[in-house]
């Protein structure tokens, strides 16, 4: 069936008081993922779109934290994460 493809959405949550490792919160492919992706921008939480990532990220299981092998990938999505927060603090002088 050609088309468009399906839009997924993963999202990532790390404790450093209880968790090794940054561990998967929620996921969803259509309109689940749009939902999320519409509730993380209503709430400024930055969404970045790696295909690459999101193939390994969405053969995970809820509350499952991520394999060793993508930490590299995660730290740069964090690093990433972490500049859009900067610069949205910047933006609004906080």
């Amino acid at each position: 069936m050609a088309g468009k493809p399906l839009k997924q959405a993963v999202v990532l949550a790390y404790d450093k008081e209880s968790d090794a490792a940054p561990r998967v919160t929620a996921k969803g492919e259509g309109s689940v993922a749009r939902k999320i992706i519409e509730l993380a921008e209503k709430h400024g939480i930055p969404v970045k779109n790696d295909p690459d990532l999101m193939e390994v990220l969405s053969s995970l299981e809820i509350d499952q934290e991520i394999p060793e092998h993508i930490y590299v990938a995660v730290a740069e999505l964090l690093a990433f994460v972490y500049g859009m927060n900067q610069k949205k603090g910047s933006a609004t002088g906080g």
